[in-house]
């Protein structure tokens, strides 16, 4: 293969210019000749300063590396003796220059037509400069796919990679030594590589910054005219433009002057003489304050922010008593469950302290926290020293220092502003600079350093150290608005800004800030760890003092702009990277930096076929009956229980319980540890316990042992690697941890080491979901072998991970698993890939054949293994039925403590499916964790007496909490407020005294802590799922609701409908037809009864007395009654049907009006009757079928009357000679005809009262009756059986009556207990719906329905 080739002059934008430089292009070039020794290649860079013959350069090179600028590309390629012409064939071109993309694209376009088979790529090249990089040539190049594909075995043998003054002066100005702000600055948030590397030529006057700075104004000249192109706005980049032309604008003679001098002149200050001033060492001057500094005990800290509580908690920590104070009340008391002491007032906190410390937002809540109402100046004893940490102008401190001077208490002012970030805080390892007078320093040097990893003294008084610190967020706030300024540009030229991040890491551009911020614009997560605002206030800082200085700081300025820009827009609360938010709104693009969506199906698809055998069928059994192991499921929150059923699931473990449960031999059962609640320390004491029972209890149980599985998350969240670390405490060293996180109903897969959440038909990185940023439990890695290494923070590289692929699950099968298993070195992790059930058999039935060779290992993993892993079956969701549930006299229970984006789209989605038949109560979050003791016990009573009411009222409860989700400023303050949640659901579970219908418990903790605290239960048992991945519970005896359905809910489980899908299974079951009242009476050979009802009191009597004696039953209205009690008789009846306990239908009776039953069928009703018994044959037909189709469009059963009954009812009455039997001939044309549902027959019943005599029931006629309706499928129906015998009824059930009126008896029972005088209303009414229960209840015994609801 012919080598490649480098061409060319030194490009306008090559970083570098010249070959004697240190780095750059020249130690590339010098570089890539050693290569050529080792590889045999011969790559021949021409010295820049003198061009060569083109033609004679390329002969035999397949690649061809070209530097040049714009203005001679034409003559070094097209030229006379250019490239093209000796260019080989299929050579490569690689050009690095100044090109616009539409000057490339003519040239790729020419050189094409001149040499058809050459190959154009545009390239960058630089050397790369980070620790990983450090001196090799990094080459990033674009082209076609073919092209780079070909020039890739070139750039392989390039190692592993193809692909400043405002600060000083203002520095300066303000009296601080530049070497002294370098050293700092180097070390902290502002530094980047421009810093480090050109600060000391700038102090050194190095000729070679010149140089430098003349060709970064031709890179930016490229630039901007690149962005005129695309249209795209730069202003940070402009005024720096600006600047650097400004700084070659003189000149004296025919030459420019230096920009150093030009920037001298404007800023007013020699930077070189301030340099050669005489140095001090910040550092050791700190050290030896150390050693001289004075004791000090007792400690004041106003401001328990982010920072403020870390540093409070470590002087806690370190031995220093230590009194605080914060407006936000949450945290005080947290601080005081460290062992700290808080005061209600800055004027409280400061008596008697030797050392106040002020640590707040900016300067007008310092001056509040000194002077303000309740201050602390006034009380501070005489010689206190006054730490002042905020970020604060040099102004305000040197203005503070003269207030506190002029008090004559030698009171002392020390100025040490901070940085490092939360953890540092924490950690006792900020960076912080101090300056004040001698003695100041002495009496909080000792503070200090208990803070500080690296600590300064500053001189020049106080103000100078917050010069320094001011000086490093100028660099700061500029570096993260250039890199919002850069990643938004990129993306505009549509550049993949995920892959333009990792090379620019590499880069001279690089900058701390970008290398922590870039990540956030990428991930689009503007949680805040800093905030915009934050950077308004000092970047305000800076404009204010550069006033004061007469320093123009121009790209300050321009950050500062921006900054107000954002949070103007709304965005101050964000974190300062959203200032990118601002490039974006302007321009329209995005900078998140998303990989492309992987199509779920197409994934699955492209994986190997299944393993062809169930290899779980006898191994489980034989294993266990072999070995007597158990599988002990440690489970952290009660979810895990979600693909299992038949298991028993214990909420206590003391070492009696766990005996019992071994003694069982189970194949498994669960332990509800609920530690995902909990803090790491609480976690790790927790599982230590757990398992030093379960070691106790197995010694009590000859012959059994057990496997522990540690189940967690399957989105990765929770307490790992501190769970397994605590169980491998106890139980010893394991041969392996297995990770295994896949999980078929939630949708997570394992493939190629990277996990998966499936979101639709969609799948996405697990660390690029919203569970990844989960305040307590999130992170960042995707791939688990990566995730291992960040949540182990090192201790188990990536590289130490093994890997069980699914190619070795699906073609090599359970032996191939059990051999890599029993190969891992002892205490090895190992993840598994899965990406179906029968993966998971495959592994499960693999770890079983290692087992049984003697192998122990610990298990990490989601719910799906664990049904593998035992063999267990999926069976079908549970509903009510399967359980025996019938209608409740109560409302079930909703409650959703969940926080997680998906569940709010579910309770959004429950609320508008289930919205009108559904109570909505909404718990304030802010209110039960933010909020006085007594507000928050004022929140839980309004949720409990409001829960009562609506479950007493049998409608669906849902407590909800808040959607807004509140976050504390540290995961252990998220936790701390989730437990306040918590709790609070607990409280208001527990205090529910009525007894739910069914109880949802939605999220993990809330599960748990409900099922425990709330309910009071020791254990319970798996009965199945609710709907997949949603485990069913059935509550142990001791519980306080046995016997109620509980359904453990996982907040990350279900699509959008899922939750509203179970509340409708489970809701109180819609009130039954009356058609299906009829069918099931046929069936089980009763009858049902109808009675008309004219009050509320009827309809009570009714409706207990079916209850009484759980027992189906009809309301009826006949239209007399309907006229007089009107809409509200029926709203009464529909109202106490739907309520009822029992089945209850509502029927209209005796339609004799069409207007009427029009009216009817819109009204509610389930049924009708159509009455034109008074109307000719012919007449009645063509009125019975009108109104039937029309109530059959409707839904509603339609009873119709053929023959004529006599007697009186409700004020109608029929002469004996008007009425006639029904005629079988008749009643057949007539079902025909009417496509009736049921029939009301005439066989000498009567309406009213019978005769002396007695009924004389043709029961003959009834029977040739009931032969046509079976055959026709219509119930038969007999009105009139008031009077009539037990024994004549009964012979009417057994011929198939299945429905009868009943008026007369029950109308009677009323009237008679009017009569009893003396009483009250409401006496009146109880014992006339008494009266009227007793006749009810009678009747529905005599029909046979009692006991059949």
């Amino acid at each position: 293969m012919s080598a490649p080739l480098c061409l060319g002059s030194s490009p306008a934008g090559a970083e570098h210019t010249h070959p004697a430089r240190s780095d750059g292009v020249g130690r590339g070039g010098r570089g890539l000749r050693r290569r050529r020794r080792t590889q045999r290649r011969a790559l021949r860079l021409l010295p820049p300063l003198r061009r060569p013959r083109p033609l004679l350069r390329p002969r035999d090179s397949a690649l061809v590396i070209v530097l040049t600028d714009a203005d001679g590309v034409d003559e070094l390629f097209f030229g006379d003796e250019g490239i093209v012409k000796g260019l080989c064939t299929g050579a490569s071109v690689l050009i690095r220059s100044t090109l616009l993309p539409s000057q490339l694209e003519k040239l790729e376009q020419k050189l094409a037509g001149e040499k058809k088979d050459a190959l154009l790529l545009d390239g960058y090249i630089f050397s790369g400069l980070s620790d990983e990089l450090k001196q090799q040539i990094v080459v990033v190049a674009s082209g076609r796919q073919d092209v780079a594909e070909r020039a890739r075995q070139f750039f392989n043998g390039l190692d592993k990679t193809i692909y400043f003054a405002e600060a000083m002066y203002l520095g300066v100005r303000a009296g601080i030594h530049p070497s002294i702000i370098y050293d700092i600055i180097s070390n902290a948030a502002g530094s980047s590589r421009i810093f480090v590397e050109l600060v000391p030529k700038l102090l050194s006057e190095d000729p070679l910054l010149i140089d430098f700075l003349n060709s970064s104004k031709k890179n930016a000249s490229y630039v901007m005219d690149m962005a005129k192109a695309v249209i795209f706005p730069l202003p940070l980049l402009g005024v720096a433009y600006q600047q650097l032309i400004h700084g070659s604008s003189e000149v004296t003679g025919d030459v420019s002057a230096s920009p150093l001098m030009v920037w001298e002149a404007s800023f007013g200050v020699n930077i070189v003489d301030a340099a050669s001033q005489q140095i001090y060492d910040a550092s050791k001057l700190a050290d030896q304050l150390v050693m001289e500094s004075k004791s000090a005990k007792r400690i004041g800290f106003i401001g328990l922010g982010a920072m403020g509580f870390g540093m409070a908690s470590h002087l806690l920590r370190s031995g220093f008593y230590v009194v605080a104070y914060d407006v936000y009340k949450p945290t005080m008391v947290r601080f005081d469950d460290l062992g700290g002491s808080t005061k209600g007032s800055p004027e409280e906190l400061a008596k008697d302290v030797e050392i106040l410390i002020i640590m707040v937002a900016n300067e007008f809540q310092a001056d509040s926290v000194l002077y303000g109402s309740a201050g602390a100046v006034p009380v501070l004893s005489a010689g206190t020293s006054v730490i002042l940490s905020s970020t604060v102008s040099p102004g305000f401190v040197i203005r503070l220092n003269k207030r506190l001077e002029a008090e004559c208490r030698d009171i002392k002012l020390v100025d040490a502003p901070v940085s490092g970030g939360v953890k540092r805080a924490a950690d006792g390892t900020l960076t912080i600079m101090a300056s004040g007078t001698d003695e100041a320093l002495h009496c909080a040097g000792a503070v200090l350093s208990a803070l500080s990893e690296k600590l300064y003294i500053i001189k020049g008084g106080c103000g100078a150290a917050s010069s320094v610190k001011m000086v490093n967020q100028l660099l700061a706030g500029v570096h993260i608005a250039s890199a919002a300024e850069a990643m938004a540009f990129a993306a505009r030229l549509n550049l993949r800004t995920r892959r333009l991040f990792e090379i620019l890491q590499h880069a001279r551009g690089y900058s701390w800030m970008f290398g922590n911020r870039v990540p956030h614009m990428l991930d689009n997560d503007y949680t805040p760890y800093s905030a915009v605002d934050i950077f308004v206030k000092d970047l305000g800082i800076v404009s204010s003092e550069s006033s004061n200085s007469k320093i123009p700081v121009h790209v300050s300025t321009i950050a500062h702009q921006l900054f107000i820009s954002g949070s103007a827009s709304g965005w101050g609360r964000y974190d300062d990277a959203a200032v990118v938010k601002v490039y974006e709104t302007l321009t329209g693009v995005k900078v998140e930096g998303k990989p492309p969506l992987l199509s779920k199906e197409d994934v699955l698809h492209s994986l190997p076929a299944e393993w062809p055998e169930d290899p779980m069928d006898d191994l489980v059994s034989v294993a266990s009956r072999n070995s007597k192991k158990i599988l002990v499921v440690l489970d952290d929150d009660p979810t895990g229980t979600q693909t299992v059923h038949d298991i028993e699931v214990l909420t206590e473990w003391p070492v009696e319980a766990l005996v019992e449960q071994f003694l069982k031999l189970p194949t498994c059962f669960f332990i509800l540890t609920n530690s995902r609640s909990m803090t790491a320390d609480k976690a790790m004491l927790l599982v230590q316990t757990i398992c030093r029972n379960l070691e106790a209890a197995a010694k009590n149980v000859p012959g059994v042992s057990y496997t522990v599985v540690l189940r967690g998350d399957s989105t990765l969240r929770g307490h790992f690697p501190e769970e397994a670390d605590a169980a491998v405490s106890v139980l010893g060293e394991m041969d392996a941890w297995i990770i295994c996180p896949f999980f078929l109903q939630g949708g997570r897969y394992t493939i190629n080491d990277i996990h998966y959440v499936a979101d639709s038909d969609r799948l996405i990185p697990a660390g690029e979901t919203e569970f990844a940023k989960d305040a307590a439990f999130g992170y960042k890695s995707s791939n688990l072998r990566q995730w291992v290494e960040e949540k182990t923070r090192g201790r188990v590289s990536e590289k130490q991970v093994s890997t069980i692929s699914i190619n070795l699950l699906r073609k090599q099968g359970p032996n191939a698993v059990c051999q890599h298993l029993c190969s891992l070195e002892k205490g090895s992790v190992c993840i598994v890939n899965a990406a179906s059930e029968k993966d998971m058999a495959v592994f499960a039935s693999g770890m079983i054949q290692a087992e049984l060779k003697g192998k122990k290992f610990l298990c990490r993993t989601a719910a799906s293994f664990v049904s593998a892993r035992i063999g267990i079956k999926p069976k079908p969701p549970i509903c009510p039925n399967d359980l025996g549930l019938k209608r409740a006299l109560t409302g079930g229970l909703i409650v959703v403590g969940s926080y997680v984006p998906k569940t709010t789209k579910q309770v959004d989605e429950l609320r508008s499916q289930c919205g009108q038949s559904l109570r909505v109560i909404e718990v304030s979050v802010e209110m039960v964790s933010m909020k006085s003791t007594e507000d928050r016990d004022q929140e839980i009573s309004r949720v409990v007496e409001l829960g009562n009411a609506y479950i007493q009222s049998r409608k669906d409860s849902l407590v909800v909490t808040s959607r807004q989700l509140i976050t504390g400023r540290t995961p252990e303050e998220s936790l701390e407020i989730n437990y306040k949640v918590s709790s609070a659901l607990v409280e208001i579970v527990r205090r529910i005294d009525s007894k739910p219908r069914y109880i949802i418990a939605k999220g993990g903790i809330t599960s748990s802590d409900i099922a425990t605290k709330a309910l009071e239960a020791r254990r319970a048992k798996v009965m199945g799922q609710a709907l997949a991945g949603v485990p069913l519970w059935q509550l142990g005896p001791e519980s306080r609701f046995p016997g109620v359905p509980y359904i453990v809910f996982p907040g990350n489980v279900g699509d959008n409908s899922a939750l509203a899908k179970v509340v409708r299974n489970w809701a109180s079951p819609s009130r039954i037809s009356t058609k299906q009242l009829l069918l099931n009476a046929e069936k089980g050979g009763y009858a049902i009864g109808a009675f008309n009802v004219y009050n509320l009191e009827g309809v009570e009597a009714v409706v207990a007395a079916a209850e009484a004696e759980n027992s189906p039953a009809i309301l009826q209205i006949h239209p007399s009654a309907l006229k007089q009690g009107g809409v509200p008789l029926v709203v009464s009846c529909i109202a106490a049907a739907e309520q009822s306990s029992v089945p209850i239908t509502v029927h209209y009776d005796h339609g004799t009006s069409k207007s009427d039953l029009l009216q009817a069928l819109e009204m509610g009703f389930d049924s009708v009757m159509v009455d034109g018994s008074h109307l000719t044959l012919g007449e009645n037909i063509l009125y019975t079928k009108i109104v039937s189709s029309l109530a059959h469009a409707k839904g509603l059963l339609v009873e119709a009357e053929l023959g004529r009954l006599s007697g009186s009812e409700d004020g109608l009455t029929v002469e004996e000679y008007e009425a006639r039997f029904t005629d079988v001939a008749q009643a057949e044309g007539f079902i025909d005809e009417t496509s009736i549902d049921a029939l009301a027959v005439c066989i000498g019943n009567v309406h009213g009262k019978y005769p002396p005599s007695g009924p004389n029931l043709k029961l003959d006629l009834l029977k040739d009756l009931r032969a046509l309706t079976l055959k026709k499928g219509v119930s038969l129906v007999l009105h009139g059986a008031s009077g009539l015998p037990h024994e004549l009824v009964q012979e009417c059930i057994d011929l198939g009556v299945r429905k009868f009126n009943v008026n007369t008896e029950v109308r009677n029972s009323y009237l008679e207990s009017l009569k009893k005088s003396g009483k009250d209303l409401i006496q009146v009414m109880s014992s006339a719906k008494e009266a009227m229960k007793a006749v009810v209840a009678e009747k529905l015994h005599l029909f046979g329905s009692a006991g059949k609801a």
